[in-house]
């Protein structure tokens, strides 16, 4: 039994923001707040007019003016009080608004605040806040292969979650379930292996997990064009967010092998899910995917998995025991090992670095890569040791999949139940690591498989409010994180995520603070949502309609 931490605790007079921020005081007078805010700002040319463009999606309605603006965005690059990288310092007066930054994203940072303050009406409460995040990396991981999601919706989520300071957006664009990434001179992985006869996977099942032509009736799927891309990306880069693709291998590759089943151990298709590693040719598709890859994302990281291959194949294959026997390699974990550092230098010459998930660890950790850990904090905690950079996903606190209330009264979902208290008690970084330990800890990531999402409205209602708890475990200090503070302030985020078109599960107003969860029974007595809510097609069980009771609709980044 675990017990799961919304616990009772005193807090201090809290703002309605979400993340906390580091230092806050406010008192009770207040400001009013114009119909139409006037702004200035001595931003870069540049950086205006990124702000600018993105100002029509903003919740505050601005006007930039020359002279006596209600707020003012101010870059400095003080030395005797620096502010960091994505800080900011926002003072809230009779003057009217100050906003204080030493970058683009810091002052982006401090309007999310400001629009905070302002939803309870016309007024501003006068305050003064000092803030910065405790990482660097907040991430949202989004799996479009499972089910596809498309461009309204993936800056949809991009939209909402930058607004909670969330900053990366891993977007899991190739596996098992689908490609979803067009690739010049290979024309099947978008006509044939993004596409199958079922949306649901159980469904595909009866096809025997067997991938269809596009133009096939009842083909379901979908693929990302690089003029996607392209608009993807600029609408995450003008809200302060990077678009980390990952590209999975040398497993979860069974739809490569569908489309190009010379690259498997067997030459034929359907026979296993990893790549063969010691044909050469399998070598040239990924290098020719990856240029594909960097030409299209600036990121300076890119994902590739490493994850959950079975490497049975690798044994019974000529080629790859061959690759094993030149390289001296005593095992099929480095063999594996073996193409993670390939693939590495691959990137690293061209003048980027890798990201794979834990398992990347077995056989022999890449020289400069990046350990994402999801089968718990050891892996990124034994990376950190080894002085590689580390994100922090386990599976325990961070898989938003992952029923969140009693599964008897949910949509089917996968694994255990992950309330959100239980996700808002997660340190990434505890002291108990140590300073040498937790200086590697980049942050924290909430991850989105679609096994069971076949639906966006369904999507988002796992997707939310979950991550907003781990955008305040990414960016608020632990001693300014007060769970019955975050209580109060998450149920008024629910509402407002609701009036802007989001499905978000919907929590008690009386969530209760201390809870337990058999993990074996997948049972818990989470934070129930109110009574009497209709589950709407996108989110139901069974059939459409039916009523449930209870149911709901520090390190700086290298």
């Amino acid at each position: 039994m675990a017990v799961l931490l919304l616990t009772a605790c005193e807090s201090p007079k809290e703002l309605g923001v979400v993340p906390y921020p580091q230092y806050a005081q406010t008192t009770s007078k207040t400001v009013e707040l114009p119909s139409t805010v006037t702004f200035s700002t001595n931003l870069a040319k540049s950086d205006m007019n990124d702000l600018l463009a993105y100002l029509p999606d903003f919740a505050i309605p601005m006007k930039l003016v020359d002279k006596n603006p209600f707020v003012t965005i101010e870059i400095t690059d003080a030395t005797d009080n620096p502010i960091a990288a994505e800080g900011y310092n926002l003072t809230v007066s009779k003057q009217g608004v100050n906003i204080q930054a030493s970058s683009a994203a810091g002052a982006f940072y401090g309007l999310q605040t400001l629009a905070q303050l302002a939803r309870n009406g016309k007024e501003l409460p006068v305050t003064t806040i000092k803030d910065e995040p405790r990482f660097p990396y907040r991430g949202l991981h989004l799996d479009v292969s499972r089910h596809f999601f498309n461009t309204d919706y993936v800056k949809k989520q991009i939209d909402l979650v930058a607004t909670y300071k969330i900053n990366r957006l891993h977007w899991h664009l190739t596996d098992g379930a689908g490609w979803r990434l067009e690739i010049p001179g290979y024309p099947r992985l978008t006509e044939f292996a993004a596409w199958r006869k079922a949306a649901n996977l159980q469904d595909w099942g009866k096809y025997d997990h067997r991938f269809c032509e596009k133009n096939e009736e009842g083909a379901y799927g979908g693929y990302y064009t690089e003029a996607d891309v392209r608009e993807v990306l600029e609408y995450a880069r003008l809200r302060h967010v990077t678009v980390i693709p990952e590209i999975e291998m040398p497993g979860h590759s069974g739809e490569v092998l569908a489309a190009y089943p010379q690259l498997s151990c067997t030459g034929k298709p359907y026979t296993s899910g990893e790549v063969c590693i010691g044909n050469e040719e399998t070598f040239k598709f990924f290098e020719d995917v990856l240029d594909e890859v960097i030409r299209l994302f600036p990121s300076r990281y890119i994902h590739i998995g490493g994850d959950e291959a079975s490497r049975r194949h690798w044994k019974a294959c000529p080629k790859c025991q061959k690759r094993m026997k030149e390289e001296g390699l005593k095992d099929e974990s480095e063999l594996q090992s073996y193409m993670i550092v390939r693939i590495e230098k691959y990137l690293n010459d061209k003048g980027r670095e890798i990201i794979g998930w834990d398992e990347i660890l077995d056989g022999g950790l890449a020289p400069n890569a990046t350990v994402m850990s999801w089968r718990g904090t050891e892996g990124g905690i034994a990376a950190a040791r080894m002085g590689h950079y580390a994100i922090m996903t386990p599976e325990s606190h961070c898989y938003l999949d992952h029923y969140q209330d009693d599964p008897e009264t949910q949509p089917l979902a996968f694994g255990a139940c992950i309330p959100i208290g239980q996700t808002y008690s997660y340190d990434p970084a505890p002291d108990s690591l140590g300073s040498d330990i937790c200086k590697y800890i980049l942050g924290v990531q909430g991850n989105v498989w679609a096994e069971y999402l076949p639906t966006y409205e369904h999507a988002e209602y796992m997707i939310y409010p979950r991550i907003i708890a781990l955008a305040e475990v990414g960016w608020t200090p632990m001693e300014n994180k007060h769970p019955e503070s975050f209580k109060r302030r998450i149920n008024n985020e629910i509402r407002y995520i609701r009036t802007k078109g989001y499905n978000p599960f919907t929590l008690s107003e009386q969530v209760q603070t201390s809870q337990t969860v058999d993990y074996a029974k997948k049972k818990s007595c989470c934070p129930s949502p109110p009574k009497n809510i209709r589950l709407t097609s996108a989110t139901q069980r069974t059939a459409p309609n039916r009523l449930y009771l209870p149911s709901y609709t520090r390190n700086r980044l290298p």
